[in-house]
């Protein structure tokens, strides 16, 4: 499971979406699904729509979040289009029916699609307003049986302080779990680590804009930060 922020597709942009970018992280996703890997896919809406935001401005939780779902599609259907410019076979499958862009998430027509090499964009979050994408993530993980969840971000990992704030800041190489929520650090949302936790699936945060890094970690290369159970 390959979980990207919305604000990852913004490359440099103060808003919206980098076409250079997505074409980059499509053909990081063709080289790995040529190697005859499941790839599952689901991407925020963050460079588009923040419910969290529009909330904290005085609009309703719920329709915030609803408007924030529908950003996630629209940035679905663009990495659709960017990996189908290259030559792979992809599916989206949205939590919200809109049958005209996205087949209707149900979870054995999912997993055919991986089986049969395509690769799956989950788009509009669990369909539930009040969580988040990281919580969509990791709950569909459970769903299609993944390994692991890949957590591509703008750093090469989980430090202790915000890297791009503030020098000095120390990247780990390993945390738990219970090290993650305790620190509040920012891997996840609470929910989803916690989800994670009790079902022992493993996240690896790392920097999604170097090229290579998800073959690498497939590979078994150290890069990034991994959260998992306690060695």
């Amino acid at each position: 499971m390959l979980k990207l922020s919305g604000e990852v597709l913004m490359g440099e942009l103060p808003y919206g979406i980098d076409a250079r970018v997505v074409k980059s992280i499509a053909i990081e996703i063709k080289d790995i699904a040529s190697l005859g890997i499941q790839v599952a896919v689901v991407i925020g809406g963050g460079n588009i729509f923040r419910g969290l935001e529009a909330s904290a401005r005085g609009m309703d939780r719920a329709t915030a979040d609803y408007i924030g779902m529908l950003a996630t599609v629209m940035n679905a259907l663009t990495v659709q289009d960017a990996l189908e410019k290259e030559g792979v076979y992809t599916r989206v499958v949205s939590a919200i029916e809109m049958k005209e862009l996205a087949e209707p998430y149900i979870r054995r027509r999912a997993v055919r699609h991986l089986e049969k090499g395509r690769v799956v964009i989950f788009a509009a979050g669990t369909g539930n307003p009040y969580f988040t994408t990281d919580t969509a993530a990791s709950l569909r993980a459970m769903e299609i049986h993944a390994d692991v969840i890949l957590k591509g971000t703008k750093v090469d990992g989980v430090y202790d302080r915000d890297p791009m704030k503030e020098a000095g800041a120390a990247k780990y190489d390993e945390l738990t779990y219970i090290e993650v929520l305790k620190k509040g650090l920012k891997v996840m949302d609470t929910t989803a680590v916690s989800l994670c936790m009790d079902n022992s699936l493993p996240i690896i945060i790392f920097n999604v804009k170097e090229r290579g890094n998800i073959a690498r970690i497939l590979r078994g290369e150290k890069v990034g930060t991994i959260v998992r159970v306690q060695q």
